[in-house]
């Protein structure tokens, strides 16, 4: 097996654990402190879901023999970021991440339940996404009005970047970030620790379960796990997808109670790993995906300084960082939620309601989204079958 470790597999799984860290860290980090998360527990989460995507890699790469790469749901990480905290702090939201990856798990052992979230209309669950990341994408705009002397070097960074290689924009602007956070806020002794895992004790609350659970789970399905058996086909390897959620679902079972929402198959690392970038032959590719989940491992161990440095800075120059990540998914989940013109209302509908952050009866915006867009859709398929035996009548 070491026998078909290569320089180039090594240089490809280190570059894809490098840009999966640093290009959405930050969007990891606001969606825990959203759910209520105070510095340690935040770094304990970004750090149990950081080991938790690398040994998952790690395991299933060298299982299968195949680059199958794990990353963190950063959707997900999004949701959480827009949902919000719903009540009894954040072992609610504990009790939600370990609902979500039980359902993963489920999802792989009972072929019905994929299904039926491959089933939810595409348009939906497109806007419901688009919906969850509008927030964040518009804090690069908030931040550049609000601080310029920060967040304008860093969108411009960002910028620049994009025009020569899109892949290292995002890791740029985060690179940037940090080095000015170092450079202009002042850390006391002792406030850089070393990452140490923090068990949080679950609770089970109804409204955390559909407003939280569900919606992470339907998000880390339809826009990480199924694009990432994609991804996959695309170059060639076809391993069975019940295994690899039922992994994935566990590893992020194990991460859960020390503050990790979900890990699951990678998407954009994943075309890294696989493509002939990684080797030319094909069977040595899943070497770069173990050394890409190696990596996430040694970033784990970071986890503490990095939430320190994120936590010193100021809020919204995060937010920014983590903005200009999912403005790619943002325009892509946007394209296809109205690219239907028979949905495209209904679309519009789910992406305002999700958009919009309402908590109703302790349920976020993102389930209240799905809902009010496929009563919309139900509706208008209703009508356009109730019309049709009169229009058969007229005649």
């Amino acid at each position: 097996m070491l026998k078909e470790l290569s320089a180039q597999a090594v240089a490809a799984g280190v570059l894809a654990a490098v840009v999966g860290f640093a290009s959405s860290f930050a969007v990891i980090l606001r969606g825990l402190a959203a759910m209520g998360a105070d510095q340690a527990q935040a770094a304990s989460g970004l750090m149990a879901a950081s080991m938790a995507m690398g040994l998952g890699g790690v395991v299933l790469s060298l299982r299968t023999r195949q680059p199958v790469s794990v990353a963190w749901s950063t959707p997900g990480a999004a949701l959480l970021a827009s949902t919000g905290a719903i009540g009894s702090g954040f072992g609610a939201a504990v009790g939600a991440f370990l609902t979500a990856n039980a359902l993963i798990v489920l999802a792989g052992l009972w072929r019905p339940l994929g299904r039926a979230v491959a089933a939810i209309p595409a348009p939906l669950a497109n806007a419901m996404l688009a919906g969850v990341l509008l927030g964040l994408c518009l804090a690069p705009v908030r931040a550049v009005a609000a601080m310029p002397g920060l967040a304008l070097p860093v969108v411009l960074t960002w910028a620049l970047v994009a025009r020569v290689k899109r892949l290292y924009a995002v890791p740029a602007a985060a690179a940037l970030a940090l080095a000015l956070i170092a450079g202009t806020v002042h850390f006391h002794s002792g406030t850089v620790p070393w990452p140490a895992p923090v068990l949080v004790t679950p609770r089970i609350l109804p409204s955390a379960l559909i407003g939280i659970a569900l919606p992470l789970f339907i998000v880390t399905m339809a826009s990480q796990n199924i694009p990432g058996i994609a991804v996959l086909h695309a170059n060639g390897f076809r391993p069975p997808p019940g295994p690899l959620f039922r992994t994935t679902g566990l590893f992020g079972l194990l991460a859960a109670p020390f503050g990790s929402h979900a890990v699951n198959l990678a998407a954009i690392t994943a075309a890294m790993c696989a493509g002939p970038e990684a080797h030319p032959d094909p069977q040595r590719r899943y070497w770069a995906a173990t050394v890409a989940g190696l990596t996430y491992v040694v970033f784990g161990l970071l986890a503490g300084v990095v939430t320190a440095a994120a936590t010193a800075a100021p809020p919204l120059l995060i937010e920014a960082v983590a903005g200009l990540a999912l403005l790619g998914a943002f325009a892509a989940a946007l394209m296809a939620a109205l690219g239907d013109p028979s949905s495209r209302e209904a679309a519009v509908i789910c992406f305002l309601v999700t958009g919009s952050g309402v908590t109703f009866l302790g349920i976020g915006g993102a389930a209240w989204g799905l809902i009010a867009g496929g009563a919309v859709l139900a509706l208008g398929r209703w009508r356009g079958v109730s019309s049709a035996p009169a229009r058969e009548g007229a005649r």
